[in-house]
Order: C-alpha cells, then structure tokens, then sequence
C-alpha cells in the first residue's frame, strides 16, 4: 500500500511540476520589441497599468460623477426588469443575433435628441472612428485632420485609403492653404475635415462656426468628433455642435458615452445614407459583439437623468472650472496652462522625467493628477492633465495648485 501511494505520489508530483512549467514558459519576445520596450523605459515613458486607489479624482474622464452615480445605476437596473429580458451578452454581432430591441430605442432617441436623421451605435469611440475613417473616405478623396485630433481618428485613416493631411492646431488659415493646394491634383475627389469640439490633451476648442462656414463655402464634409463635449455643453448636455446651432450643417459627429455620461460606447450621428453605408462597409461595427443590453440601458438612463436632473451636476462643474481658473491666477500659474474653458486644465511641464516627478508628488499628498508624456504628446509639451469634476470641492481645488505651485 505504501508503495502504491508513494508511486502515485511521485507520478502526480512529476506530472503537476510538469504542468506549471509548461503553463509558465512562454516563448521569448522578439529582440526588436524588447529593444523598444528598453527605449520606452530609458525615455521615462514606459507604461503600466494603475491600481485602484482612493486620491481626490482630477484624472478620470468622469466630469459629472455620472459613472458612479446611483441614481442612473437603479434606473438602468428598473429599465432591465421592464424589458423582461434578463439577457447577460449579446450573443454576436449586431448583424447576426445581437441587435438588440433596446438598439432600436436607443438609437431612435439619440437622433431625436441630437437632432439629427440617423445613430447608429457602436462598441467605443475608437470603434466609431475606425470604422467612418476607414470606410467612409475613399481612394482619390483626402482627409484633413488637426494635428492634435485624437489617435483613433488617425488610425482609422491610415486603414483608409484616402490620403491623410494634418494642419496646425485649430488654424483655419494653414487648411485653407493646404486644402487648395491639395484640390489642384485631387480631380473628382472628395474632401473631409475633421475636428473635434473640445480636444482631450489641451481642452481647448476650435472656432466651429468659421470652420462650418469655411467647409460650406469649399465643398467639404466636415467631421466633429464630440467625445469630450457631449454631457458637459450644450442644453441637456447634447454637446457643441447644437450649442451653437450647427447640427444641420456638419456631415457626421461622433458622440461617446464613456466620458461625462458615465458609460461606454458611442455613436456616429448623420444621414439615413450614412447610416445604411456604414452598416455595410464600417468593419469595426460589423464584425465585433454588440454592447450588452445593460449596456444600452445604461446610456439610455445617463441621458434621461441628464434632461431631468442633470442641470444641478453641469452647473456646479462650470462652477468648478472658474474657482480653478481664478485661484491658477491668484498664483501666478496662468502662464504654465493651456488657456482652456473646459473641463480640462493642462499645465504644461517639459520632459517626461520632471512631469512623472512632480505627478508622483501630488500623488503623494492625496491628488489623483496624470502626467501626459511624450510620445503621446510632442516632446517639450508634457503635461500634468487636471480633470475638474462637478464633484471636486473648492478646498480640494485650491490646495493642488498650492501644492503645483511649490512643486513648480
């Protein structure tokens, strides 16, 4: 008996030694990967994935607490059970078996509310900007871009095959310039600008009424993507673009959910035409696994909070963004940020090395404050990104900036 347990023993033990060592050896990285992981790191801009911690928020995209917020979170809930549907996944794409009824509402409220023909849903706004940059631009036509428009929109047009050109920041001059030097040789071809409404690593805005008037005037679709507007502007957070009325004169808008509305997902807004092409031809929406039905329901119960309550939240962040400003001057601050009237406060500290120093510093006396590095914004333009929330206290404002001020 004794050694019959002592074999199985030792065969087991072998066998279960054998086992982790296969699941634990992976074959090697190639060398020229490893050799750009080592010059990411000796650069200072290597990256990792952060830990859940408990600081003040000024880093998440959440400006209206809306991802937290247990209002939208029981009426999501309440919205499921009167479905009577208690469907976990969608089971498969949206053109096989996971189109599910609440797409239909959803969509249909968001055309009615962003005034608008036609949404169609899709995964993330990466996925929206992929699947229109990829499809939608075609060979022979060219696509303009802001040089700080956000890498979604660039990867989508290098899928693409129009030919891609960048202007200088939020200058109309140098695109008109590029623009007709391009069309000279550019025959039949179409032409498309895009911008978004407020940009993610300075905040800022361009002037959209010259922009639509210059598009108008020059035959151009012009694209505005809305991520970081859409919830914060506009009345019942519907975004820039009908702030200022110009929804009826812009081609498409991407508009996303996993910023101020607290959920994920997004959105491309347009013509029934557009909606039916990109149904056809936009890969990154035909060929995923649709959002889930709690999903949906999530973003219908963000946007019917923000038209009955969501008044309070958007007012008290306007609130906060001006007792940031005032207090950035009261310190002589101003110069080091990026003149911005959004929720996005970017104080410009140059180098990698020096702009992780002084975050990891804040990070220290309790402040959530995110260094922005270098590639992922040009060299010498490193940032410390402060996201101010309606949720932010006066207190909590102006004691980060004292503390950036002695840092400084």
């Amino acid at each position: 008996m004794n050694w019959i347990f002592l074999r199985y023993f030792i065969i087991t033990n072998i066998t279960y030694k054998w086992s982790i060592s296969y699941i634990c050896t992976m074959p090697d990285l190639p060398q020229k990967l490893l050799e750009k992981l080592a010059l990411r790191e000796k650069e200072g801009a290597l990256r990792t994935l952060p830990k859940k911690n408990n600081l003040i928020d000024f880093s998440s995209n959440d400006y209206l607490g809306f991802a937290k917020n247990e209002v939208i979170y029981s009426n999501t809930f309440q919205r499921i059970l009167k479905q009577g549907d208690f469907q976990n996944g969608a089971s498969g794409s949206r053109l096989l078996s996971g189109n599910h009824p609440l797409y239909g509402d959803l969509e249909t409220f968001l055309a009615q509310t962003h005034q608008t023909e036609s949404a169609l849903v899709f995964n993330s706004g990466y996925d929206a900007n992929i699947g229109f940059f990829s499809s939608v631009p075609q060979r022979g036509d060219a696509v303009f871009y802001d040089e700080f428009i956000h890498v979604s929109i660039r990867d989508g047009v290098a899928m693409g095959h129009a030919k891609g050109y960048k202007f200088a920041h939020n200058n109309l001059g140098e695109l008109q310039l590029l623009i007709q030097r391009v069309r000279a040789n550019l025959q039949d071809g179409d032409i498309y600008v895009v911008t978004e409404s407020v940009f993610s690593m300075d905040g800022d805005t361009p002037d959209l009424i010259a922009l639509v008037d210059f598009c108008n005037k020059n035959r151009c679709h012009l694209i505005v993507d809305e991520a970081h507007a859409v919830g914060v502007f506009g009345p019942e957070g519907v975004g820039m673009v009908q702030e200022l009325k110009l929804q009826h004169s812009v081609f498409a808008r991407i508009v996303t959910f996993g910023k101020a509305m607290g959920c994920h997902g997004a959105a491309i807004l347009g013509s029934n035409p557009l909606k039916r092409y990109l149904i056809n031809f936009a890969r990154s929406f035909i060929y995923t696994t649709g959002l889930t039905p709690h999903t949906i329901a999530t973003i219908l119960s963000a946007y019917e909070y923000v038209a009955q309550q969501g008044e309070k939240d958007q007012s008290q962040l306007k609130k906060n963004i001006v007792i940031f400003k005032e207090k950035m001057v009261g310190l002589q601050l101003q110069p080091h940020f990026i003149p911005s009237e959004s929720a996005i406060q970017s104080c410009v500290v140059s180098g990698n090395i020096k702009v992780k120093t002084i975050s990891k510093k804040l990070t220290e006396k309790g402040f959530d404050v995110r260094a922005i590095l270098s590639p992922t914004v040009p060299e010498g333009q490193e940032r410390l990104r402060f996201c101010i929330h309606s949720y932010n206290s006066k207190e909590e404002m102006e004691l980060v900036l004292e503390l950036l001020q002695s840092l400084i």
